[in-house]
């Protein structure tokens, strides 16, 4: 970390950003670059080697030697193969060199990632296709290409392609309704993301001495500790000097790359923590999201930390989310869902508005099922996290007002008020006309929307794409209504008063977490998806596959794969975990338990030897506990073994089911167990790190 820090200068320092394009490029070639980034028009081949070169000249100025087509296949993480820019010509004549073609496209194997059955063993054909919507970078020595990754046949293996898909798809829809709205022909609409991503840092040598976390990323076993986040003195407090300047390089790297990295804080677990970005086209947001993981991760060893981005790493503390906000915007930057001063009078904002109210209504099963993963499962529903039920926080300026227009009794407009803390030297400031809802799982902050589901290790592409494409379906509807209307206004009117009366039940202003919302929304006949198992089938209900092929986001063959993908990973995390919990148990727990019992049982004899007068009171309790919970163990750990040898074979959802209700069962009685013994067992016979331990480790 420097000592000083030029950011006006050193920001975007290593992205091949639209002022080096401008600098480095001809005007044509510049023009019709940006252009085809500006409009996601089809992009002129003819410029490839053109650009290819100075991206090669910009890269290697900057100490790049090698460059890797940079893509986001299945696995959740991001994918990179190393090629040097060295080659020869004619009569092995060394040159550096860096061509149009191999820009555009790269060739990864693609049957060694997740297919979902795309793709078999043998067939290893795969394509990489540089993304010019999101701008190359260099990072070390290596230019970073964003490309999107398909297999031999054109099916997408990445994150990146159906969200790429999906933006396509609401600009199509989009560019109908602001055309009849009076908007020129050209303008279009983009979705922008700006992610709040949760994570917790703890020192190295905890890590290391924790098989759990190396494995899982998570612990599976641990006690509470006397002192978790019970005062609540965490949250927002001062960050202490070793965290705050593993901050500070955190930053700086992410300056350099032109991630605007904005918020820092103490989150509210010990030793949690929160990075939030600036607002941008939910394509670069999500490649930069990915980025900003990766570098949490190499940045912290720096520092003699690590940083664990899984959503649950510790029980009885709060776990780790990541709120994807999430807006609508004209291609010229005008935000659609922004009320303006007059909300019940601004029929752009209503229309748009009543859009996503209609999508989150029509689709819960498409959100929910978009954030379901085993990680996420023991965060949702907590008081911590929203619970599984979809639902929509407006605030009650909002909520009123489409109350009245459900009444036709129209209200005036709700006038901001000054807000006053009651001491003369501190200054008034206007008041929200609404409050937030920290409880909702989406939520609508003045003029956007707040995902908050989102677990924290997930890619933002799975919810985006999802977000788009339901939006996209209802204003397609909306736009064939409008454009057969005789009186647009009055058309507009019908579809806003329609959707409210139709859609309100998905509208929710109170206390997510409490138990009498459960029951309400079960009247309301609104989803309750508790589990992964329970949301991922929704995928490929025949409506769902026939929405994503309708907006050419999916094809079936598509929706089939990532469903299987998505339960295969379910499973397998699971099974890891089962198996960790097993060896730790047997290699490590289970000696010390036994060495602490012998040392204990010689402890009594010894006193017994001395004086038959000299009571073993103490010692007796103590092994009486012993071997009650030890019996428990070996119980546990025979149950457990049993049930992860009883797999059963066939489908993978019903194997699914079989780790989500008995392999879950039998690990949760171990672990019960297993921390009842930590509690009782000396510290210096325990072989591992207590919470207590790793969660204050960072001093």
């Amino acid at each position: 970390m420097s000592e000083f820090y030029d950011l006006g200068k050193e920001y975007e320092s290593d992205v091949f950003n639209n002022a080096v394009m401008k600098e480095r490029l001809p005007g044509d070639v510049y023009a019709s670059l940006t252009g085809s980034i500006k409009t996601m028009g089809t992009l002129d081949p003819g410029i490839a080697d053109i650009v290819a070169n100075a991206m090669k000249e910009w890269a290697m100025e900057k100490g790049a030697t090698h460059y890797t087509d940079w893509f986001q296949p299945m696995t959740g993480n991001t994918a990179e193969k190393h090629e040097s820019f060295v080659d020869f010509e004619g009569d092995r004549e060394f040159v550096l060199k860096f061509s149009g073609k191999e820009l555009i496209k790269g060739e990864p194997d693609a049957s060694s990632f997740p297919t979902g059955g795309v793709r078999e063993t043998y067939e290893a054909r795969g394509y990489t296709a540089w993304d010019p919507t999101s701008p190359a970078f260099v990072k070390g020595h290596v230019l970073y290409i964003p490309t999107a990754f398909c297999s031999y046949g054109g099916e997408a293996l990445d994150k990146k392609t159906p969200l790429l898909r999906s933006m396509q798809a609401i600009d199509k829809q989009g560019k109908r309704i602001l055309k009849l709205l009076g908007s020129p022909a050209d303008t279009g609409i983009v979705t922008n993301c700006g992610a709040e991503q949760e994570y917790f840092l703890i020192d190295e040598s905890m890590y290391d001495a924790r098989p759990d976390l190396v494995y899982a990323g998570r612990t599976l076993f641990g006690s509470a500790p006397p002192k978790g986040q019970d005062l609540d003195d965490h949250y927002f407090g001062i960050i202490k000097p070793r965290v705050a300047a593993f901050m500070q390089d955190l930053d700086e790297t992410l300056w350099s790359l032109g991630i605007a990295s904005k918020t820092r804080h103490n989150e509210v677990a010990p030793a949690q923590h929160e990075i939030a970005s600036i607002f941008e086209t939910a394509n670069r947001a999500t490649d930069h999201n990915q980025l900003i993981m990766e570098t949490l991760k190499s940045v912290a060893p720096k520092h003699g930390l690590v940083c664990l981005t899984n959503e649950k790493p510790f029980a009885g503390v709060n776990g780790s989310g990541k709120h994807c906000n999430w807006s609508i915007a004209t291609s010229e930057g005008e935000n659609l869902l922004d009320p303006g001063k007059t909300p019940v009078s601004n029929a752009r904002f209503l229309l748009f508005l009543s859009a996503v109210i209609k999508a989150v209504d029509l689709h819960q099963d498409l959100l929910r099922l978009s954030v379901a993963t085993a990680a996420n499962d023991h965060r949702l529903g907590k008081a911590e996290a929203p619970p599984a039920i979809i639902s929509i926080f407006l605030g009650e300026e909002l909520t009123d007002i489409l109350a009245s227009i459900k009444s036709g009794e129209l209200i005036s407009p709700t006038e901001r008020v000054s807000m006053s803390i009651g001491v003369d030297v501190l200054p008034q400031f206007p008041k929200d006309t609404t409050d937030r809802n920290r409880t909702s799982p989406f939520a609508f902050t003045g003029n956007k929307f707040e995902f908050r589901m989102v677990g924290s290790s997930l890619s933002v592409s799975g919810p985006l794409f999802i977000l788009n494409t339901i939006v996209a379906d209802v204003l397609s509807g909306f736009a064939g209504r409008l454009e057969k209307a005789a009186d647009i206004n009055a058309e507009i009117a019908a579809i806003v008063k329609e959707t409210i009366v139709a859609h309100e039940r998905i509208i929710f202003n109170g206390n997510n977490y409490a138990e009498a919302w459960v029951a309400e929304a079960e009247k309301r006949g609104l989803l309750n998806l508790k589990t992964t198992t329970d949301a991922l089938p929704y995928f490929i209900k025949p409506e769902n596959i026939e929405l994503m092929a309708r907006h050419e986001v999916l094809t079936p063959d598509e929706v089939e794969s990532r469903t299987e993908l998505l339960l295969e990973g379910y499973v397998k995390i699971l099974r890891i975990e089962a198996l960790t919990m097993l060896e730790l148990s047997h290699r490590d727990i289970v000696p010390a338990v036994i060495a602490y019992e012998t040392d204990v049982a010689k402890s009594a004899n010894a006193k017994k030897r001395v004086s038959e007068n000299l009571p073993a009171t103490l010692e007796t309790g103590l092994l009486e506990n012993l071997g009650a919970l030890g019996a428990s163990l070996s119980d546990a750990l025979a149950a457990l073994e049993k049930a992860v040898a009883g797999e059963p074979a066939g489908e993978t959802l019903e194997i699914a089911k079989y780790y989500g209700t008995v392999v879950i069962s039998a690990m949760a009685k171990l672990r019960e167990t297993v921390d009842a013994l930590e509690g009782i067992v000396d510290r210096h016979y325990w072989p591992l790190p207590s919470y207590g331990e790793i969660l204050y480790s960072v001093k």
